[in-house]
């Protein structure tokens, strides 16, 4: 597959030269939450096929934004990861995180997916680091069949996936009721309330949890008619 390249002499243009093609920034924000199995790929991003999502790998290693590992025990089995370049491109997803989610969200179309797993990057895009100064709690979300756990440290988070071992709190939710926290539809503790989500284990860092993770409120793209 011959790359396309803007041929400028700047470093924007040839950073998008490298990931500017369809679903390969896509790719990378499904790599930031850990190593994925080709198949792990495949079920997050439908609508990928197995010949482009085989080209778009083969395109990260060789830029050296991805490589090959084997997963450790039970698993052992190939994956990819990202490579230090790769995870440089984390700060830069992100924003564009941040600024989706301020400008172009909105209400979710009939046809569009939701992957519970992307919720680890939209906890790292909503974080507030000052709400966590002098925080030290584990939290442990599970949405659906999805387990991912939050590590917040005096205002540093780490989101990982899989269980933590030793939670000082855990959620239980399903994909919808987390939709409605993210659209601020809905509080934490009403989901509670109503039975929507349950938590067990510290009642403190629990509800410090809902301070540390900051949505902007939606804005519209739409240029203003009438002006002051």
């Amino acid at each position: 597959m011959e790359q396309r390249t803007y041929n400028q002499y700047c470093a924007t243009a040839r950073t998008l030269d490298i990931v500017g093609e369809r679903w390969t920034l896509l790719l990378i924000r499904e790599l930031l939450t850990g190593p994925k199995r080709f198949g792990d790929l495949q079920a997050s991003l439908r609508g990928l096929g197995t010949g482009l999502l085989a080209a778009r790998l083969k395109h990260l290693e060789r830029e050296g934004l991805a490589h090959k590992i084997t997963l450790p025990a039970p698993a052992r089995t190939p994956a990819y990861a990202l490579t230090e370049a790769g995870e440089e491109l984390g700060p830069a997803i992100l924003e564009l995180a941040r600024w989706g989610l301020k400008w172009s969200m909105g209400q979710r179309r009939p046809s569009e997916t939701f992957h519970p797993g992307w919720a680890m990057l939209g906890l790292r895009a909503c974080f507030d680091p000052a709400a966590a100064t002098g925080l030290h709690a584990v939290y442990e979300f599970r949405i659906d069949a999805e387990v991912f756990h939050a590590r917040v440290d005096d205002g540093l988070l780490e989101v990982l996936q899989g269980p933590a071992q030793h939670p000082d709190v855990t959620l239980t939710l399903d994909q919808e009721t987390f939709l409605r926290l993210t659209s601020q539809d809905l509080t934490l503790m009403e989901a509670i309330d109503i039975g929507a989500a349950s938590a067990s284990g510290d009642r403190k860092a629990l509800r410090k949890l809902s301070g540390l993770f900051r949505l902007p409120p939606p804005r519209t793209r739409t240029a203003d008619q009438n002006p002051s």
